[in-house]
């Protein structure tokens, strides 16, 4: 029997999320590297970052290609996703969103009543990815990125709001 044809294209087809930990270290780094080539995590440092069961990670895979990551950490309440990110050649098919909502509902999954994360101040694309998500910013960090033309703050986001919405009106 035939494999019945693709009807549709495979850039538009989503990447599957694959759990990850300590033995996808190197596939980790890789994919970290390529997204942030100005700050590159070494295979060890990750390894240790995603150590279950308070940290977890997923990678994004089109086929046999890893094209995103999430690493995720729990402490008591709060989870925090350490990075996030879907090479170049991946955006924009909602991998990005895929992963971030996949990290929060592991954190909250292994008890985090919020969880936080950082973004670089420049950059739009994800910041306009995590307030469609409903994160807020809650803090800033100076400094905090480094780039190859100096530094870049970093927001503190976090998920839920700590305030809750209005009352609607009648």
């Amino acid at each position: 029997m035939t494999a019945a044809p693709r009807l549709v294209p495979a850039h538009l087809v989503p990447a599957d999320l694959v759990p990850a930990g300590p033995p996808h270290a190197a596939v980790l780094a890789t994919l970290q590297a390529a997204c942030f080539p100005d700050e590159p995590w070494s295979a060890a440092s990750i390894a240790g970052m995603v150590e279950p069961p308070a940290a977890f990670a997923m990678i994004a895979m089109e086929g046999e290609e890893p094209v995103g990551f999430v690493m995720v950490r729990t402490a008591g309440e709060d989870g925090e996703i350490l990075a996030i990110g879907v090479l170049d050649t991946a955006r924009g098919r909602g991998t990005g969103r895929r992963l971030l909502d996949a990290g929060v509902a592991g954190a909250m999954t292994r008890g985090a009543t919020a969880v936080f994360l950082e973004v670089a101040e420049d950059n739009d694309a994800a910041r306009a990815l995590y307030s469609r998500a409903g994160f807020v910013p809650v803090g800033r960090r100076p400094g905090y990125y480094r780039r190859r033309e100096g530094r870049v703050a970093a927001l503190v986001l976090r998920y839920p709001s700590p305030v809750p919405p209005p009352p609607s009106g009648r």
